[in-house]
């Protein structure tokens, strides 16, 4: 894993961290200052607002600078494995078979990423473009002016690229529903993605769970190839 790819997951990490704790406080507050004073006064709710709105924005460049190297990273390019051929087809089933029986099958080559592994992050980054839009729509339902502290056109521009959620998902409220249990799917996603990590590295023995912090991991050499 590169560098930049390195940066971005820890990058995802910490603010996926922020937004899943002010985006349940947004829904449904659970806590209060305790300082005297009522939580109102104290803007608890706007900066959890602030904050769910910053690394939300943090949040979705990432998925955007992902979506681009798919396409134009010059050392893998993960949408090669997303094309639904033989070769990788075959691949998928064999990862699946790897993970299901536990290892007692393995007929891949786990030295790069395969193909089960680039169509489950692409679910995850499919999530993250829709909670994008779900999110910015309930942003510009807040607008209701139709302006904003930097002007008419922020708001109109925002209303022209997410008002079609409003017409797929029944209204406003089909919207937040959308939204809010898009965050489940993500947290059981990284539930899954933690599992499997911890999984290949246990498994496998080739080191999983160190590519994202030195950016490689080790393959045993077949006993073909030692003899030679």
């Amino acid at each position: 894993m590169t560098v930049t790819m390195r940066i971005i997951h820890w990058v995802t990490v910490i603010s996926m961290i922020i937004a899943v704790v002010t985006g349940l406080y947004i829904g449904h507050p659970y806590y209060q200052t305790f300082i005297a004073d009522p939580a109102v006064d104290k803007y608890v709710m706007a900066w959890n607002r602030w904050w769910h709105f910053i690394v939300a924005i943090i949040f979705d460049v990432t998925a955007i600078l992902v979506g681009y190297l798919y396409f134009f990273s010059r050392f893998e390019k993960p949408y090669k494995k997303l094309i639904p051929n033989k070769q990788n087809l075959v691949e998928f089933w064999e990862v699946l078979l790897n993970l299901i029986t536990l290892n007692r099958r393995k007929k891949f080559d786990s030295t790069h990423s395969d193909s089960f592994n680039t169509v489950f992050f692409t679910v995850f980054h499919l999530l993250l473009v829709l909670m994008l839009f779900t999110g910015l729509q309930l942003y510009v339902h807040a607008l209701a002016s139709g302006t904003s502290s930097i002007g008419a056109w922020w708001p109109a521009m925002l209303h022209l690229v997410t008002d079609w959620t409003l017409y797929v998902f029944g209204g406003n409220m089909g919207v937040r529903y959308t939204h809010h249990f898009s965050m489940y799917l993500i947290i059981m996603w990284v539930m899954f993605h933690v599992y499997y990590q911890v999984w290949r590295t246990i498994f496998w023995q080739e080191g999983d769970i160190a590519i994202v912090v030195g950016g490689s991991k080790f393959v045993k050499e077949e006993e073909d190839k030692k003899q030679d």
